[in-house]
């Protein structure tokens, strides 16, 4: 089911949007790449091996927002995870943009970064973010496993995806809060499973 979104008439009417859209992104489909999705980064840290994450706009402040509860802390005091939001560094951000283009921002920051059975979680509420998807197909190419936070039908990225947590709704503020109680669970059971 879909949700749509009429222009709320007030604070409870948007609040019952987005609670329908939360409730509309709970299916077993959901639970089973969730759960796929802690086990191939639970793998990865254990190994080694980094969690790259990235986005655009309010996407890019939840990549940040992942890495800073994995990098600082969730519940436990522990010690900190390799885990790096490709949205970060403004110098590689606008050099690369400047010198290559914007659609490479994340890419590049792949190949630097990753390595074979590391993960990246590309964030894209339309699932078709130019930037994100190269970062994506660079990541195959080295091997790592893609985990991609999407809206409805999941987009371009639906096809480069291992893992696709596709929030069943197609209004970018109402999935972006679908994402944001995805991530706090996987954070979450992430911390817990490494701690």
């Amino acid at each position: 089911m879909t949700v749509t979104f009429p222009m709320p008439k007030s604070l409870n009417d948007y609040l019952h949007q987005s609670v329908a859209a939360i409730n509309a992104s709970m299916s077993d489909d959901i639970s089973i790449a969730m759960n796929k999705a802690i086990d191939v980064t639970v793998t990865a840290l254990r190994a080694g091996k980094p969690l790259l994450t990235c986005g655009n706009g309010g996407s890019a402040a939840d990549a940040s927002h992942i890495a800073g509860e994995l990098v600082g802390r969730f519940f436990r005091e522990r010690k900190p995870y390799n885990v790096i939001s490709l949205c970060d560094n403004s110098v590689a951000f606008t050099a690369i943009g400047n010198d290559y283009s914007y659609e490479e921002i994340f890419s590049k920051q792949v190949q630097a970064y990753g390595q074979p059975g590391a993960v990246l979680i590309g964030i894209t509420t339309s699932g078709n973010s130019k930037n994100v998807l190269a970062a994506m197909r660079a990541a195959k190419e080295i091997g790592m496993t893609n985990i991609a936070f999407t809206g409805e039908g999941g987009g371009k990225c639906a096809e480069l995806a291992d893992v696709l947590l596709a929030a069943n709704a197609k209004v970018t503020p109402i999935i972006q809060q679908v994402h944001e109680c995805w991530y706090h669970y996987f954070c979450m059971v992430v911390e817990e499973q490494l701690a």
